[in-house]
């Protein structure tokens, strides 16, 4: 199984850039992972984590055409596929890396109780692509949800491919000067990270790193 993130396609993409085409059939996984999906949510909820248990989004194809456009095919699945260390099925999620008008980086740390990534320090706000909806658009609510802001512009940087199998739609958004964020309950703390990847604390996780100097590179 690999270890690091697959690139399936880069951007940079504008909303118009992205577009998406949906099936009405579900994808149906194998009884054994419907088994392992069930006993994930239970474990969720033995801790007393909300399991939010429904259908979510997943990536069936992609395709980058000549002009730059990334075109998705997408299909309604199982959310609690999500949790499974290797049996995501290219269950899709967005990441909404923030930045402010200065270049700094907005970071949380995920409370003990959410269902993936908690007591872990992330950039941005990030979730489930829910049926029926743009990734574009995903990026967009996740930050209203998480943290009660509205970006200047949003862009598209890249499609990942997680080692767990989740698909990731990764963008970048630039806040207007002045603005100011309020985090949701999914966060117990927040900050602003220099500017400077080097620079930033020490709790910073490399992977986190990586996607930021992805997006540096990028421009």
């Amino acid at each position: 199984m690999a270890t690091v993130p697959t690139f399936l396609a880069h951007g940079p993409w504008a909303r118009e850039d992205v577009s998406v085409s949906w099936s009405d059939e579900a994808y149906v996984p194998e009884p054994a992972t419907v088994e392992a999906a069930d006993a994930a949510i239970a474990a969720l909820k033995a801790r007393s984590s909300p399991s939010h248990d429904g259908l979510s989004t997943r990536m069936a194809r992609h395709r980058v055409d000549e002009h730059g456009r990334l075109h998705l095919d997408l299909q309604p699945i199982r959310w609690a596929l999500r949790l499974l260390p290797g049996g995501a099925a290219r269950s899709m999620t967005g990441q909404c890396v923030v930045r402010s008008h200065d270049g700094r980086w907005l970071a949380g740390r995920r409370a003990e109780w959410v269902a993936t990534w908690a007591g872990r320090w992330t950039l941005g706000a990030g979730g489930a692509v829910d049926v029926g909806e743009s990734p574009m658009r995903t990026l967009e609510r996740e930050l209203q949800e998480e943290w009660s802001v509205t970006a200047e512009r949003i862009r598209g940087e890249a499609l990942l491919l997680l080692p767990n199998e989740v698909v990731m739609f990764v963008g970048v958004a630039w806040l207007p000067p002045g603005a100011e964020v309020e985090r949701d309950p999914e966060h117990d703390e927040h900050d602003w990270w220099p500017a400077d990847i080097d620079a930033w604390p020490d709790h910073a996780e490399p992977s986190l790193r990586a996607l930021a100097r992805m997006i540096e590179a990028a421009g």
